[in-house]
């Protein structure tokens, strides 16, 4: 849709009485090093989940792809991440 076309249909539903609805996202107001923090703690709960979900794999599925890709994300040593603290910000350190 055109830039004109956009402004013509806007221009008809106001000459209509047509209520203007706008569909906004939420601003996401959390700190880089909250989202950081968030972003982090999602990974482990995710590999914790992963985990549980190649304990409860059937026998026959243990060698399959699907459990070889579940042991690569246990695998993982997200205790660097978590160690990383972000910085705060200017002045705020």
């Amino acid at each position: 849709m055109t830039d004109a076309e956009r402004q013509a249909r806007y221009r008809a539903a106001r000459a209509a009485g047509v209520p203007i609805v706008r569909n906004r996202r939420p601003a996401d107001h959390r700190g880089r090093a909250r989202r950081w923090t968030d972003h982090v703690t999602g990974l482990v709960q995710a590999q914790v989940e992963f985990a549980a979900w190649l304990d409860s794999l059937p026998e026959n599925l243990q060698d399959s792809a699907t459990a070889e890709a579940l042991r690569a994300i246990c695998e993982l040593d997200l205790s660097e991440l978590q160690a990383i603290v972000p910085p705060r910000g200017f002045g705020r350190d």
